[in-house]
């Protein structure tokens, strides 16, 4: 049974890439650094409510997914123009998060027959993503406690998590072409 493909796939990706390149110029002080995360997390909001409201049928683990993003843009943006007890937003993500991974977790990474679908390759960029990842939590930690290097390890990790977005974006026609049912795994 073949789905159709994602709507504003790419330009979601796009304004990912957008958002961690902000973040990084944030992150050394560049010029207009806070008008690229706000406009990346204002195009992530808008773009994901489009193909929010472009799918049908809609499950419930979609509605979650929405108020993820809706919390997670938000904070965001809101971060941004420094409004105070942005706390909100933060639990309102976390939670969403919690029960979208109970939902869903790593069924997404599975076919309609739960066998994973990953290539060697696929699996070590994504393990590339997981290193990235810890690499910011990581750095951020360090940045917090003023340790020595927490800069270069929050630079590191998100050079890693952008190389792995920037590989997706343009990785993607090619997987497209081999696999037309790319939709996520649905419980």
């Amino acid at each position: 049974m073949s789905t159709p493909n994602k709507t504003l796939k790419t330009p979601l990706r796009v304004a990912l890439a957008c958002l961690i390149v902000g973040m990084l110029s944030r992150i050394v002080n560049w010029p207009y650094a806070g008008g690229i995360i706000f406009v990346s997390f204002f195009a992530i909001l808008i773009l994901y409510a489009i193909r929010f409201s472009r799918k049908n049928p809609k499950k419930s683990v979609d509605y979650i997914k929405m108020v993820l993003v809706l919390f997670w843009t938000t904070n965001g943006l809101l971060r941004i123009l420094d409004f105070p007890n942005t706390v909100i937003f933060q639990i309102g993500t976390a939670l969403c998060f919690i029960v979208w991974f109970a939902m869903e977790g790593t069924a997404y990474f599975m076919d309609q027959d739960r066998k994973s679908t990953n290539t060697i390759l696929e699996i070590g960029w994504n393990f590339a993503m997981v290193v990235g990842v810890l690499t910011i939590i990581a750095g951020g930690l360090m940045q917090l406690l003023k340790w020595e290097f927490a800069i270069p390890t929050l630079t590191t990790g998100l050079t890693i998590v952008t190389a792995y977005i920037l590989k997706d974006i343009f990785n993607s026609e090619k997987k497209e072409k081999k696999d037309n049912n790319n939709e996520e795994f649905q419980l």
